[in-house]
């Protein structure tokens, strides 16, 4: 396993970092443990989760299966950078959602119980929450990073604009503000590349790109369909008719170097600048695996170049659109 800084910090994770938002609703319990043992086994050390994941398991849910999994000992706990995300609704109280210092607060409390841990090594704002000026999240930060509860603080879902906001305040403060976005960004999906990848180089973040597949588009899902492997309707099936074209193109290109179309998706991720880990949800065990082989691919500058062709991305702006 190959680890990174992320971003300006000293702090060493995995080019791969594992995303748990199926474990409990989708994945059971011992499957979830499984995978995080084999992850472990494999030098992930970077684990993300978050606490409103759960969904008919209840919020919470997710962030209680790696607590109890963390309570089996085994130095598991030592062994993870461990990341969660503030923000969203955990009831229908007016204070128990956002990124007001009070629910900093008791949102930060109840995820270390719930996950058996006394801090947490990323704490990320799982949305910018327009209404909270930034001297009250950063003082609210300032506090658990005193109290011991947190060592560093990310982003998620965030805008340029809103990572220079951030980090000016925090400049203020003097105090080290965000380490890391996490955007969605994958070949089908390159907007990031406008401002939010410019930002976080110039305040040096680190970029943690989620859905690194598109949802399975970029996972050879046509050719999946034609095997009836994956059944093509919904919204995946509108998805693909909208975009058969590039991701026939994109799958022939997967064909011609011998790989598997989903691998080449992460490794080009793990190309590009300024990404310290993209994030791996795996619903089973075969899907880690997956995951971990596209990290001995290694594309050279005639199939990054290629890549490109098929699915054009963005240069920063206003270069991208402006003389």
């Amino acid at each position: 396993m190959d680890y990174t800084h992320l971003g300006r910090t000293g702090l060493s994770v995995s080019r791969l970092c594992l995303g748990t938002m199926n474990f409990g609703p989708v994945t059971p319990e011992q499957d979830s443990f499984k995978i995080m043992d084999v992850a472990h086994e494999n030098g992930i050390n970077f684990f993300d989760t978050a606490n409103v994941y759960g969904r008919d398991k209840g919020k919470g849910a997710t962030e209680e299966i790696i607590g109890r999994w963390f309570a089996q000992g085994g130095d598991r706990r030592e062994k993870t950078v461990l990341a969660t995300k503030v923000y969203g609704d955990m009831s229908d109280r007016p204070n128990d959602a956002k990124l007001s210092a009070l629910n900093i607060r008791r949102a930060l409390d109840a995820s270390l119980k719930r996950l058996q841990t006394d801090y947490i090594d990323l704490y990320q704002f799982h949305h910018v929450d327009r209404a909270t000026p930034w001297d009250e999240i950063w003082q609210a930060m300032e506090v658990a990073v005193q109290q011991g509860k947190i060592l560093y603080a990310g982003s998620s879902n965030f805008a340029g604009w809103h990572i220079a906001q951030a980090q000016e305040a925090a400049a203020r403060r003097n105090y080290t503000g965000l380490v890391s976005e996490q955007s969605i960004y994958n070949l089908l999906k390159r907007e990031i590349e406008l401002e939010v990848i410019p930002a976080a180089q110039s305040y040096g973040l680190g970029i943690i790109p989620w859905s690194p597949l598109n949802g399975g588009l970029l996972g050879g899902v046509i050719r999946k369909d034609h095997q009836g492997v994956r059944r093509l309707e919904g919204r995946s099936k509108e998805a693909v008719e909208a975009l058969r074209p590039q991701i026939e193109a994109y799958e022939d290109f997967a064909a011609e170097l011998g790989q598997e179309p989903g691998d080449i998706a992460l490794a080009w991720l793990l190309a590009q600048p300024a990404v310290t880990a993209p994030i791996v949800g795996p619903r089973t065990l075969e899907q880690l695996e997956a995951g971990i082989r596209a990290l001995d691919l290694h594309l050279d500058d005639k199939a990054l170049a290629r890549l490109d062709e098929i699915f054009p991305g963005h240069k920063p702006a206003p270069e991208d659109y402006a003389w």
